[in-house]
């Protein structure tokens, strides 16, 4: 399994939005940058992920799944643009936000970190149990 981050402005679809989906879930559409679009191709159904609120919140909020691999985003005109299906798994008790991600060493190397801006990004096992366990599970 591997794990990502999706970045979301809460006030367009927002974490629960995300829940309202349920197990159906959602496309991730709308991903117009290269990295991050060939990030989810290298998605696998069952890959986990942080759902991310951007803009005021900068925060991890939440837990999603990938249900469907990399398939044409429904909402482009253009061919190259693919994204994949997320469903919500679980809330996580405590948000994680960007500031605390910045101030735990352990952290130093993560994309978020680094590189804030990219919408969908890898993140490692060891990240991922780090911003778990600050987050309360």
């Amino acid at each position: 399994m591997a794990f990502w981050l999706f970045k979301s402005e809460p006030n367009t679809w927002g974490w629960d939005d995300q829940v309202a989906k349920g197990a159906a879930g959602e496309e991730w559409d709308g991903v117009r940058n290269y990295q991050a679009r060939n990030n989810m191709r290298a998605m696998k159904i069952g890959d986990r992920g942080f759902f991310y609120h951007s803009l005021s919140e900068k925060a991890v909020v939440g837990i999603v799944e990938v249900i469907a691999e990399a398939h044409p985003d429904s909402k482009a005109d253009d061919p190259r643009w693919e994204c994949v299906d997320i469903k919500a798994v679980a809330p996580l008790p405590r948000p994680v936000t960007l500031d605390m991600c910045k101030a735990e060493p352990r952290l130093a190397d993560m994309v978020l970190v680094n590189n804030s801006r990219l919408s969908v990004q890898p993140v490692t096992e060891e990240e991922w149990r780090i911003v778990c366990e600050m987050g309360g599970l």
